[in-house]
């Protein structure tokens, strides 16, 4: 009885530790999401030089990490902060949407990244990740699981990176109730996105290509690449452009296409 009696009290106590943790991680994310609220409430419309210092100095008690010198706007919205993190010097304009939906999402902002007006970023599940000296365009939409945006890329406006798709193949049940796929999507560094560009799940982007306005991107770019269209298609690589010495440049841009040559009837 004593032998039973004490695997009653181990699991008695097990129990009351498991219970204690849940009790201390509920009222951590209550504490965490009113001070959230509170500060944003306080400061988020607030103009002037006075707003966006006081936004400087009280948003690092509830972003993970927030760096020197950022700037941030009035009429930015933040959801999840302490699942955010930005470096030093970064700008976000107003209408910049930034949201980490949940324990398993998290967005993180590199030094002298530039939002402008109306980005939405919205991490699902994974982490979104944009490298140091990227520039995201007005009203840009990065939306998913993982996303990787390297150092130094230009992102037009009005794009979109969606590193997430729904399922759809049992024409049985409704698309809603068959859940979404989550690939993930890289964009390696010194990259150019035009505008108005689509860059889909499961898709990498390799280093220092660029791709033009109005492109979808559905499958892997090879680095150095130019492409366009829908689907994305590669034309030409920047590389092979750019050994060129400036006077064979300059001669093959004076040099006319040669005319098609008559092919023989058979």
């Amino acid at each position: 009885m004593n032998l039973l009696s004490g695997k009653m009290v181990n699991v008695d106590k097990s129990q009351s530790s498991v219970d204690w943790e849940r009790i201390k991680k509920a009222v951590v994310k209550v504490w965490l999401s009113a001070k959230e609220n509170v500060v944003l409430a306080l400061l988020d419309g607030m103009p002037t030089m006075l707003g966006r210092l006081l936004r400087g100095a009280l948003y690092s008690t509830i972003f993970e990490h927030l760096g020197k010198s950022s700037v941030i706007r009035p009429r930015v919205q933040f959801f999840g902060t302490h699942r955010i993190e930005m470096g030093d010097f970064v700008s976000l304009h107003p209408g910049v949407r930034i949201r980490s939906l949940n324990h398993k999402s998290s967005i993180s902002l590199a030094n002298k990244v530039s939002l402008d007006i109306g980005v939405d970023i919205k991490s699902n599940c994974g982490r979104i990740k944009i490298g140091n000296r990227a520039y995201i365009g007005p009203y840009t939409c990065l939306s998913g699981g993982d996303i990787s945006i390297g150092d130094n890329c230009l992102i037009a406006s009005h794009s979109g990176i969606y590193a997430n798709n729904h399922e759809f193949y049992d024409a049985d049940r409704k698309i809603i109730d068959q859940g979404s796929s989550f690939k993930g999507i890289i964009i390696e560094e010194d990259c150019w996105l035009g505008s108005g560009v689509r860059v889909l799940d499961g898709v990498t982007i390799s280093k220092g290509s660029v791709i033009g306005a109005g492109a979808v991107v559905t499958k892997d770019i090879p680095p150095y690449s130019v492409a366009v269209g829908v689907p994305a298609k590669v034309i030409s690589q920047r590389k092979a452009f750019s050994e060129k010495s400036p006077d064979q440049l300059l001669k093959d841009a004076s040099t006319p296409d040669p005319l098609p040559q008559p092919q023989e009837v058979v």
